[in-house]
């Protein structure tokens, strides 16, 4: 469907000229009105750009310019006006106008300036629909996870939504630490500004320094321009610094200086560049052990160390194995254009059984091999990678339970069903509780309640009885 613009002129002859241009000749669709307030009534319709002459009864084009942008900010507006007035231009330019033409207009003008206007419009929306779509991925309900450890670790990171307060992630490889670090940044108050990521254990050290002040062209050898740093392009935005223990000492003081004088200079450069950031790092090491040890700053720690939250391994929060198998199922079926229904029991009893060294990141890959080399309906224990395979650690959780009983399929559905049982469960019945704990809404617990045919009170009788 073609673009839509609106005019806005008084003129019926200059109504009319307009709209013969933009609609006949340029292929537009046009919708055109006399006033302003006539216009503003119409903007539910998302048009791609407006015509707005500045002389119009009622509200003045400015009047009706700022209205406009209190609601759709980056719409683009173009003023037409008979003044002609360099004032009158760089007052429309100030409110937010995208252009400025001055009467009579010239259609070799108007035209590519029309083009441009909504060509910056589609940029700025998708630019926007990303954003969002970053915003949903990872909003607390794209966490999968209904273990009563991970609860407490989304309630300690509400706390740190609404400021700048240091945050420090420890955990092991694999658990999530830079999943949980993005959901802080785009749910709190930077989430429309950069999120920029450091690993401090990729990056030579002799590199590290330039890579997160940036330097100046000439200050050491291959430096043949300027390169900004990460600290500058995250200002005003957050800087996750992942693996921060594994900074070397000279680099550790530096950061502390930017954490205190929230400053900076470039490698080989005087000038000094302050800096605004939220400052999350992450670790799988006992930074305080190090400390002890000399290897971190005692000073640089305490900095960083603000605020810690600890996310617990896999083999700890063993009631999310079945939900994230699940998950990621659904995923790469989605991903590679498979149609798997499920797993087989003896499968999932050995995921269940099975500690997981690498934690959410190894499961994620190992579901993700199953599903590419499977030809058959389900993902047995063959298709799981030979370590996986051979682990036996000689545990048993709940293996004699009917669950694991068998080499039958299942289902995704029998999966989610054991997710509601068991959010139940530890909420002791509680089906408010286990929605939220589930992220899903009070109406579709209610309703997956009565498919399963799931009784909330069987848990609470237990609970009371125990």
């Amino acid at each position: 469907m073609s673009k839509l613009v609106f005019i806005v002129d008084d003129e019926p002859s200059i109504a009319k000229l307009l709209s013969y241009w933009v609609k006949d000749k340029w292929g537009y669709r046009v919708q055109v009105f006399d006033r302003g307030e006539a216009m503003l009534e119409k903007l539910h319709e998302n048009p791609d750009l407006v015509l707005l002459d500045i002389m119009l009864p009622g509200l003045s084009g400015l009047d009706v310019l700022k209205r406009i942008k209190t609601t759709h900010e980056h719409l683009p507006v173009i003023i037409l006006s008979a003044q002609g007035r360099v004032e009158v231009a760089l007052e429309a330019l100030r409110y937010g106008a995208f252009d400025y033409f001055p009467k009579p207009i010239e259609a070799s003008r108007l035209e590519p300036a029309i083009k441009n206007a909504i060509k910056n419009y589609d940029l700025t929306r998708e630019l926007e629909n990303l954003r969002e779509n970053v915003r949903q991925e990872y909003k607390f309900e794209s966490i999968v996870s209904v273990d009563g450890k991970m609860q407490d670790v989304f309630k300690l990171i509400t706390k740190v939504l609404n400021n700048d307060i240091t945050v420090l992630i420890h955990g092991e490889s694999g658990t999530g630490k830079e999943l949980i670090a993005r959901a802080i940044h785009y749910n709190g108050i930077r989430k429309d500004k950069p999120f920029v990521v450091i690993n401090c254990a990729s990056i030579p050290r002799e590199l590290m320094e330039s890579e997160l002040f940036g330097h100046e062209k000439g200050s050491f050898t291959g430096a043949h321009q300027r390169k900004i740093g990460k600290f500058e392009l995250a200002h005003s935005g957050t800087i996750f610094l992942d693996e921060v223990g594994e900074l070397e000492m000279t680099l550790q003081a530096k950061l502390l200086r930017v954490i205190q004088e929230r400053e900076f200079e470039r490698v080989g450069g005087n000038e000094l560049i302050k800096t605004d950031v939220r400052i999350i790092s992450a670790t799988n090491r006992d930074l305080k052990k190090a400390v002890d040890e000399k290897q971190f700053r005692e000073d640089l720690f305490y900095r960083l160390n603000s605020f810690p939250i600890t996310l617990p391994p896999l083999r700890s929060r063993r009631s999310d194995i079945l939900l994230l198998a699940s998950h990621f199922l659904a995923v790469f079926n989605k991903k590679l254009s498979k149609g798997i229904k499920g797993f087989t029991r003896r499968s999932t009893k050995m995921m269940y059984e099975y500690d997981w060294p690498g934690n959410v990141r190894e499961m994620e890959n190992a579901i993700e091999r199953c599903v590419i080399i499977t030809d058959n309906e389900t993902i047995d224990i063959e298709d799981f990678p030979m370590h996986i395979r051979s682990s036996d650690d000689g545990k048993k959780y709940d293996s004699a339970s009917p669950f694991f009983s068998d080499d039958t399929i299942i289902p995704l559905e029998k999966i989610k069903e054991e997710a509601i049982r068991h959010a139940l469960r530890v909420t002791n019945g509680n089906i408010l509780n286990a929605a939220k704990k589930l992220k899903l809404g009070r109406a579709t617990i209610y309703r997956l309640m009565e498919k399963y045919k799931i009784d909330s009170n069987e848990f609470e009788t237990k609970t009371k009885e125990g």
